[in-house]
C-alpha cells in the first residue's frame, strides 16, 4: 500500500479508503490510485487485513468427495455466491461424512480462521455428526439437511416428488412406480415420501419401491427387473443418471418411450435435454440454493440473530419422455 501511495502521490490512508470503497475520496484521486494499483499489480494481504479488522472474509465448506451432480452443483453454487459478496471459500472434501471426519474437518477450518462454515449434508451420517459439532463459528447445512440443530437451506425434495408423480397421474397413468436412491441419502427418502403421499392422496396403493445407487448402471440393471412387470406404464426415477440407464435398457428391450412407458427424472442435469428421448425431469436450482445459503450464513456472521430454515422450490420441466397413457 505504501508503494501504491507513493506512485499515486497520496497518503497511505487515502489508498486504504479507496480499497474499502469509501465515498470520501475525490473521483480523480480514486482513478489515480486505481491506476497505480493496476500498474503495480497490487493485491491486498488478506491475512494482514484479518489481523487488523478481525474479519478473514473467508468461509469454510465441508463436502464429501463425489462426482454426484447434486452435491457438486451445490458446491459450485456456494462458491459463486460467496465470491459475489466478497468472501473467499476454503473447502474440506471428505471421503465420508461420519462423525470423526466431520469433526476433524470443522476443527481444521476453524484453525484457518473462517468466519462461518457450510456443511453439504445429504446423508444421514452427516446429520448425526452435525448434532455433535461445537458452534464456535456460525454453521449452516445445505441440501436435504438435518433437524433443527442448525439452520438448513434445501431444495424442496418432497414437493419435487409430488410434482413428478402428479404429472404422470394427470396424464392418465393408473399407477406410478418409483426407482429410488440409496437409503442413506435424506433426499432419496424425501422423494419416496412425496411419491407415496401423492399416490395415496389419489386413492392409489403405492407399488414396491426399488432402489438404485444414483448411477446409470444401477438404473440399467434395475430396468431388467422392471420390464418383466407388464402393468408398468409410468416410472418416476430418483435422479437423471439412473433414468439414463433405464432409458438405455428400455430401448434395448424394444420399448417405445413414452408410448409404452413414460419416464420422469430428477435434477435436470445439463445432458437431460439430449437424452433419447429428451427427459422430463425436476429441476433443482442449485445456484439459488447457494445464494440463499450464503445470505443466511453471512446474516448469522454479521448480526448473530437466529435464522429459520430456507426452502428452494423445484420446477417440473416437461420434455418428450412422458405422454398420455394409452393402455
Amino acid at each position: 500500500m505504501a508503494d501504491v501511495a507513493k506512485l499515486a502521490q497520496v497518503s497511505y490512508q487515502t489508498v486504504s479508503r479507496v480499497l474499502h470503497d469509501s465515498p470520501n475520496v475525490r473521483r480523480d484521486t480514486r482513478e489515480r490510485i486505481l491506476a497505480a494499483i493496476r500498474q503495480l499489480d497490487y493485491r491486498p494481504n488478506i491475512m494482514a487485513q484479518a489481523l487488523v479488522t478481525g474479519h478473514s472474509k473467508t468461509l469454510g465448506v465441508v463436502s464429501f468427495d463425489t462426482t454426484l451432480f447434486g452435491p457438486a452443483s451445490t458446491l459450485l453454487g456456494i462458491e459463486q455466491a460467496a465470491h459475489g459478496v466478497g468472501y473467499a471459500v476454503s473447502i474440506a472434501s471428505l471421503q465420508s461424512l461420519d462423525r470423526p471426519s466431520m469433526l476433524g474437518a470443522v476443527h481444521r477450518l476453524q484453525g484457518q480462521g473462517v468466519e462461518g462454515i457450510i456443511v453439504i449434508a445429504p446423508q444421514k451420517s452427516a446429520v448425526d455428526a452435525l448434532r455433535h459439532l461445537s458452534h464456535r463459528v456460525p454453521l449452516v447445512a445445505v441440501e436435504a439437511g438435518p433437524d433443527e440443530s442448525v439452520p438448513v437451506v434445501a431444495v424442496d425434495q418432497f414437493a419435487g416428488a409430488v410434482a413428478a408423480t402428479r404429472h404422470l397421474l394427470e396424464l392418465g397413468h393408473r399407477n406410478v412406480w418409483h426407482l429410488g436412491g440409496p437409503p442413506d441419502f435424506l433426499e432419496a427418502e424425501l422423494r419416496i415420501l412425496g411419491w407415496k403421499s401423492t399416490l395415496k392422496a389419489a386413492g392409489i396403493q403405492p407399488p414396491t419401491c426399488v432402489r438404485g445407487d444414483w448411477s446409470a448402471r444401477s438404473g440399467y440393471e434395475i430396468g431388467q427387473r422392471l420390464i418383466k412387470i407388464p402393468e408398468i406404464t409410468a416410472i418416476f426415477v430418483g435422479n437423471d443418471q439412473m433414468a439414463l440407464g433405464l432409458l438405455r435398457l428400455l430401448h434395448e428391450a424394444g420399448r417405445d418411450i413414452p408410448r409404452d412407458i413414460s419416464i420422469v427424472g430428477f435434477d435436470d442435469i445439463p445432458e437431460a435435454a439430449y437424452f433419447t428421448p429428451p427427459l422430463t425431469t425436476i429441476r433443482q436450482d442449485f445456484t439459488e440454493a447457494g445464494r440463499r445459503c450464503l445470505r443466511l450464513l453471512v446474516g448469522l456472521i454479521e448480526t448473530d440473530e437466529p435464522s429459520s430454515n430456507v426452502m428452494v422450490a423445484p420446477e417440473l420441466v416437461v420434455r418428450s419422455s412422458t405422454t398420455v397413457c394409452r393402455k
